[in-house]
């Protein structure tokens, strides 16, 4: 790997553990809950506002610009935390998270919040609307691409797979789905609940391109979203492996962490272990 690259994925590591703080400390200060599914999915998120989405956080209903729907609203502060970073608002709003008359509720607000396509927070929304914008797109010859990131345990509404089936029916190759694949639901794991069995053979026999990858791997993102479309007339999916609560030692793969608020103790000890992982970043 070329040193260029790795100083890239070097620096990408250090702002998504920064953003991982900030996740926390807006969380734990807002009394809310929801941290590791934000955590599960910041990576993608950095990334696709990064490398991948053609935006102007200065004009963010610009006609010209691709569309990103976080279909998982509930995930919202590692959307609001990327938004902030890249200038759609101020940093500031971000101290007043879930407060009376600020911007930033617990579930995303198109109406209200620069950068936010659609409203989220009902699962099973915001990838049919997404679907409806590729076709939108496709109608008025856009060349813009729609990218919808969905929660496996979102994957059980059926309002989904009747999405899944037009889009691909509608040749959507201007349509992108990331699955964040960390396996736990609110109530537990997934395949204990309601397995969702192989992604991959679903959206095949549903006539969709499929990939699998690591959601936390930079590396891998970089490599496949060069490529998307990965099949002309067909819609893309990325299966995306991830791991609830990613960061922080004592919250990955436990599932009492989907709406757990940390005590001091538990905070001050999280944090401890991000401030940690920037510096030992820092000094490679």
């Amino acid at each position: 790997m070329a040193n260029k690259k790795s100083n890239e994925v070097l620096k990408a590591e250090i702002k998504t553990t920064e953003l991982r703080q900030q996740i926390l400390e807006m969380i734990v200060k807002a009394r809310g809950t929801h941290i590791a599914s934000a955590l599960s999915i910041v990576d993608i998120v950095y990334f696709l506002y990064k490398d991948v989405l053609k935006v102007n956080p200065k004009k963010p209903n610009d006609e010209k610009r691709d569309k990103f729907i976080l279909s998982k609203g509930h995930g919202c502060a590692a959307l609001y935390v990327v938004l902030a970073d890249f200038g759609f608002f101020p940093k500031k709003a971000l101290d007043l998270f879930t407060r009376p008359g600020s911007i930033l509720g617990g579930h995303p607000d198109s109406a209200r919040i620069p950068g936010v396509e659609t409203s989220t927070g009902s699962l099973g929304h915001g990838f049919p609307v997404a679907v409806g914008f590729a076709m939108a797109n496709r109608m008025n010859h856009s060349k813009f691409n729609v990218y919808c990131l969905v929660g496996d345990e979102e994957l059980n509404e059926g309002s989904n797979w009747e999405a899944v089936q037009v889009a691909a029916h509608h040749k959507l190759d201007n349509l992108v789905l990331i699955i964040d694949f960390n396996k736990i639901m609110i109530s537990g794991f997934a395949k204990d609940i309601l397995d969702p069995l192989s992604f991959t053979e679903k959206f095949k026999a549903f006539g969709w391109s499929t990939v699998e990858i690591d959601g936390h791997n930079f590396n891998e993102l970089k490599i496949i979203f060069k490529k998307v479309p990965l099949k002309n007339g067909k819609p893309t999916v990325v299966i995306a492996n991830t791991i609830k609560g990613k960061g922080v030692s004592f919250m990955e793969n436990q599932k009492q962490w989907y709406s757990l608020l940390p005590n001091q103790e538990e905070y001050d000890l999280a944090i401890g272990e991000l401030t940690d992982r920037v510096e030992r970043f820092k000094n490679l």
